[in-house]
């Protein structure tokens, strides 16, 4: 995105009809409304990603594998404004991590380097199952010769109850894209070759076949599971059920989401850890280079929940009554200064975006001795942790006290990341 784009969103401030006093009760209405409409463009653009990987598969090409990875990368600008919704509703944190799990051992679904070597905390992280159609899990024979959407989900993600055994979603399309980024902190991202699906001839690394059919049934799957969180939000939906029927308990969700993706996730699991750790393995796209814009969106995630509105990818706004016309009215000024922090935020996340658009991509960023992306990604960091005091002071003023704000060792605790 140009700078000057990046500074509109920078200076997005809320504008109030006259005269009109917000209740709750329409605040949770336009929250479920943008979320509605958040995750539809993520359903939409979801599906542009089927195609793309359909075609793929249909007539693999340099051409066709670049066309998947660009709907990958779009498909990621919606999904990641959706994160706002995390945190605060049960129903949205018990599905995202089918959707968005990370970190994965990526040995658990296709070949990789020699260097990658075994985990001992996780002795799948070497399985490679597009080349291993029968294995044992848990002492149980498991028959993987068709790799299915109900086999990702029900026998795959999360493997013997371990996190990182991370088999549906994203990130798991993405490294079926790209592969891994074997530059540490150097320039480059992965570079996977359409020749990997060729069937037959041609065929680089073997099982093109089962390649195939893991990338289609992952992203098939991730459609499926977009379409229920959509459904969750319809006028009838669960989830919106759950924010409107008691406003003030969806208020306490929508500052609780907003605080601690914020604070615990994105300032201190997402930016923080990886910088302490000099660790490419720690940042969220990590296969495509994209993490600077997905921590962009998240941050205009946040953004959008608490000013009431949302520019979906068609260009046309979902707006209304908002969180911000709530807090100005018991306190403009704490009301202004969280206006004004988000927007600080979104130009110093915008600032990682730019630079990376230039050719200094996040994994350079939090290199050992790169003292300009540290300033970067530590502006990043600092601007999100300023802004969650104030989402706190937003709660105190609201009268809210149910929910709690996640936390971080990296931020919190941070000798305890290295012990």
């Amino acid at each position: 995105m140009r700078p000057t784009l990046i500074a509109a969103f920078a200076t997005t401030t809320l504008t109030a009809f006259p005269g009109f006093t917000a209740t709750p009760a329409e605040v949770v209405t336009t929250y479920a409304d943008i979320a509605e409409a958040t995750y539809g463009d993520s359903l939409t653009t979801a599906q542009a990603l089927q195609v793309a990987v359909d075609a793929l598969i249909a007539a693999p090409s340099e051409e066709a594998m670049q066309a998947a990875r660009t709907a990958w990368l779009a498909a990621r600008v919606p999904y990641q404004q959706s994160e706002a919704f995390r945190f605060g509703n049960p129903i949205v944190d018990d599905w995202e991590g089918r959707v968005n799990a990370w970190p994965l051992d990526e040995g658990l679904i296709d070949y990789v380097d020699d260097s990658y070597g075994e985990s001992e905390e996780n002795p799948l992280s070497d399985l490679n199952v597009i080349a291993t159609p029968k294995f044992t899990l848990s002492g149980k024979a498991i028959d993987a010769t068709q790799i299915t959407p109900e086999f990702l989900s029900n026998t795959l993600q999360e493997a013997n109850g371990i996190e990182a055994n991370v088999a549906t979603g994203y990130h798991a399309i993405e490294f079926l894209l790209w592969g891994q980024d074997l530059n540490g902190t150097g320039p480059g991202a992965g570079n996977r070759s359409y020749t990997d699906y060729l069937q037959g001839d041609g065929c680089t690394h073997g099982n093109c076949d089962r390649r195939a059919a893991y990338l289609k049934a992952a992203t098939d799957l991730l459609v499926t599971d977009l379409q229920e969180m959509v459904a969750n939000w319809t006028a009838t939906g669960a989830a919106r059920a759950a924010v409107t029927t008691d406003p003030t308990a969806g208020l306490q969700a929508i500052l609780t989401g907003m605080g601690s993706l914020s604070y615990g996730e994105l300032a201190g699991q997402r930016m923080k850890l990886g910088l302490m750790l000099n660790d490419p393995e720690e940042e969220h796209d990590c296969f495509s280079d994209n993490t600077h814009n997905s921590t962009f969106y998240d941050g205009l995630g946040i953004q959008n929940v608490y000013l009431g509105h949302y520019k979906r990818i068609d260009g046309t706004e979902v707006s209304g009554a908002s969180i911000a016309e709530l807090v100005a009215e018991k306190d403009a000024a704490t009301d202004a200064q969280l206006q004004a922090e988000l927007a600080a935020t979104m130009v110093a996340l915008g600032a990682i975006k730019t630079a990376a658009e230039g050719g200094m991509h996040y994994d350079q960023m939090i290199a050992p001795g790169n003292a300009e992306g540290d300033a970067l990604v530590m502006g990043g960091v600092n601007a999100l942790m300023t802004q969650t005091a104030s989402i706190q002071r937003a709660m105190s003023v609201l009268g809210l006290s149910g929910g709690s704000i996640e936390g971080s060792d990296s931020l919190d605790n941070p000798n305890a990341v290295f012990q």
